[in-house]
């Protein structure tokens, strides 16, 4: 079957899904409600499902009444039994695959159940969606006449009990369906290597040549991939490599401050760039609309959300709520229960609603990566944001950053302490400074108020960090490529003292 036949006809079936979730764009509460009853149903002889008596809950009251909300910390224990071969704890089918999630917060590794269900109606039918979506709304797609380029993680077999773990990217391609795996380039072998320098060469050797019309995977590390085609094929652009390209889709972390780079990668107006949001717990929102950072939240992946408003969270008056209440614009932290028997389960990012018909997402950071020692509350998507504007002023290009408070000691005010490496330096430190502080301010009235007149907060503290700092950093903790990300804000100094000591010595070195 020749190549436009075959994107014709894989077009036409992937965009027969639309009408499904038209459904729920339209009924999207009644869709929640019955999909938690259906996980409560099949749970109920669970040891959980016993635990709770679900038999006997009928309403979404008596299961916030009843289940406990918790945290990686409160399931660790039964997480373990699974992995050690005990089976029907949370979830009634049996559990061998977990998505091993590294952080940034804890060297310690967190292992998430990923389920069959969870695998084919969360993930793989998420990687169908996107594809439906970008479809119908880009009729002249070529999508499938050529390969996606994906950036995957590696697999590690848990020996003992034939349970496996890895980066949940890498457990996705180890289970892929034929479909994907034959639209998909490198190869799962090179995919699934463990050591990312070796494997960054053996990519950009296995796809220079393929026909590439999209790209999948974390903005920072694909960005480290795609320059190093560049550096391979001595071309001046990646169309130059694959003139059919035509989506990136990304997610992981915000593309805002890497979207010029990009652009200049893909000198083309009609490239288009698609953005997904999915964790190791599940898939969550997919971008619906060209053009456009809105994420449509996906209501029906085996997925049931409560939020609580980060006005309340962690503190005595903490409340959750369900999607049917919450609000335009309040930044939310979520709460899930999954069809892999997450229960109500905590995942430690923050999002805020930017239309409520359809139910639309855009994600501002995490519980536990943000700032706020002077009551500032600067989160991830304030200083993503103000830092794209800061290089857009001077002509600059990020590469990763990361900031810390300055404590106040004595009569010192406090400060926030940045360190950022470039691809391109500003031309303009001192401007780049300045916007960078002016743009926070813009964008955070807390931040703006404990600066004025330097009244709590001191201008910020920049450091121009040394080419490949980040790599370095990350390459000494055992994190390089795959799902690992620089931990962006801390309420703590841990990790800007590192990165400070080791830009040092290799100064003096």
């Amino acid at each position: 079957m020749a190549l436009p036949i075959i994107n014709s006809v894989a077009s036409w079936i992937l965009k027969k899904r639309i009408h499904q979730i038209e459904l729920f764009m339209k009924y999207p509460n009644e869709v929640q409600e019955e999909l938690l009853m259906n996980l409560i149903r099949t749970a109920e002889r669970t040891q959980i499902g016993l635990e709770y008596d679900f038999e006997s809950i009928k309403s979404y009251q008596n299961f916030a009444d009843r289940v406990r909300i918790s945290t990686y910390e409160c399931l660790e224990p039964i997480i373990e039994k699974t992995r050690k071969g005990e089976q029907n704890i949370f979830w009634p089918t049996p559990i061998k695959w977990f998505a091993k999630s590294s952080g940034t917060t804890n060297s310690k590794s967190k292992f998430i159940p990923v389920s069959a269900d969870a695998l084919e109606n969360c993930h793989y039918k998420a990687a169908k969606d996107l594809l439906s979506l970008y479809l119908n709304n880009n009729e002249e797609s070529q999508l499938f006449t050529g390969k996606s380029l994906r950036l995957g993680g590696s697999k590690q077999l848990y020996a003992d009990n034939n349970t496996f773990f890895g980066d949940l990217s890498a457990i996705l391609i180890e289970n892929m369906p034929l479909w994907a795996e034959f639209s998909s380039t490198p190869s799962n072998k090179v995919s699934l290597m463990d050591d990312w320098e070796i494997k960054l060469g053996a990519i950009v050797n296995e796809t220079r040549y393929e026909n590439v019309t999209s790209f999948a995977g974390v903005p920072s590390w694909m960005l480290v991939l795609l320059n190093k085609v560049l550096e391979e094929t001595q071309k001046t652009n990646l169309l130059e490599v694959w003139p059919n390209a035509e989506v990136y889709f990304h997610g992981g972390v915000a593309f805002d401050p890497y979207k010029e780079q990009y652009k200049a990668l893909f000198p083309n107006k009609n490239f288009q760039y698609y953005e997904i949001y999915n964790a190791s717990e599940g898939f969550f929102a997919i971008q619906d609309l060209n053009n456009s950072s809105d994420l449509l939240l996906m209501l029906d992946y085996g997925i049931f959300y409560e939020f609580i408003p980060m006005e309340t969270y962690g503190t005595l008056e903490q409340k959750i709520i369900r999607l049917a209440d919450v609000e335009i614009n309040k930044n939310y932290a979520i709460v899930i229960t999954t069809n892999s028997g997450l229960w109500r389960y905590q995942i430690g990012d923050t999002v805020r609603f930017t239309s409520l018909n359809p139910y639309r997402i855009r994600v501002t950071g995490r519980t536990k990566h943000h700032i706020n020692v002077f009551g500032e509350e600067l989160i991830i998507e304030n200083a993503d944001n103000a830092i794209a504007k800061a290089c857009q002023a001077t002509n600059s290009e990020m590469m990763d950053y990361s900031v810390a408070p300055i404590f106040m000691e004595g009569k010192e005010k406090g400060a926030h302490e940045w360190i950022i490496e470039f691809r391109k330096n500003p031309a303009d430190e001192a401007l780049f400074k300045k916007v960078l502080d002016e743009s926070l301010q813009a964008l955070n009235s807390d931040y703006e108020a404990k600066r004025y007149n330097n009244m709590t907060l001191n201008a910020p503290v920049v450091h121009f960090a040394r080419r490949q700092l980040f790599y370095d950093w990350l390459k000494n903790e055992n994190k390089l490529g795959g799902q690992n990300k620089i931990p962006r804000l801390s309420n703590q100094r841990d990790y800007v003292e590192q990165l400070l000591l080791l830009n040092q010595e290799v100064v003096r070195n």
